[in-house]
């Protein structure tokens, strides 16, 4: 996607990634909710443009067909993730055509928070994407390689086989974890998480005083 403009360091952003299904919504979820800090969602912005209407909505279509919506004229993620997670070609055209739409989506909401001292970017695709730069300190949430599967078996409903398609899609956890500034290990109940991010934004706050 390429770094935003105007990356201003005297903002302190953490860039929030992880596996998909080890927890990173339940982390920004409590960043935003105890701590009050903004959270830019990748997810979310990938949402917004491929919304009805939009110009990468209608580039999808032309592509792929009207059966890739819905009946209400809504992209059917699950069809279009069937596509993209057995076809490594057919994903990195996704992301080619989606990319530029997020990156601008991030730009437009980090401009309105420009006096905001933290910012969370809620990044899944941080490493693989190669957007280090635009944070100036990682956060990955973790657990353990079966236990993710099996949450994102349950949560998306998924065959063992689909899942282990989106888990290749990805950088393994534990390489993650090697190039992560803090790592919040989600394996067990939520108050041991919070209590890790409680730990780690302490210091983020002491290094901002």
């Amino acid at each position: 996607m390429g770094a935003p403009n105007h990356v201003n360091f005297v903002q302190r952003r953490i860039g929030l990634t992880g596996g998909i299904a080890t927890g990173k919504s339940t982390v920004a979820d409590y960043l935003r909710d105890r701590y009050q800090l903004p959270i830019l969602d990748a997810d979310r912005y990938a949402r917004e443009v491929v919304a009805v209407g939009s110009p990468v909505l209608q580039v999808i279509r032309d592509r792929y067909g009207a059966s890739i919506l819905l009946a209400d004229g809504q992209l059917d993620r699950q069809k279009l993730g069937s596509i993209i997670f057995a076809d490594p070609a057919e994903r990195q055209w996704l992301e080619q055509q989606t990319h530029p739409a997020i990156r601008a989506c991030f730009e437009r909401d980090l401009a309105q928070l420009e006096s905001d001292p933290i910012v969370v970017l809620v990044i899944p695709l941080l490493f693989e994407a190669g957007l280090q730069d635009w944070v100036e300190q990682i956060w990955v949430v973790a657990c353990p390689l079966e236990q993710q599967r099996d949450r994102l078996i349950q949560r998306d409903r998924l065959t063992p086989a689909a899942a282990e398609q989106r888990l290749a899609a990805q950088w393994p956890i534990t390489q993650k974890c090697e190039h992560a500034d803090i790592v919040i290990d989600n394996s067990r109940d939520r108050t041991f998480t919070f209590q890790q991010v409680d730990q780690a934004i302490e210091k983020v706050v002491v290094a901002e005083n």
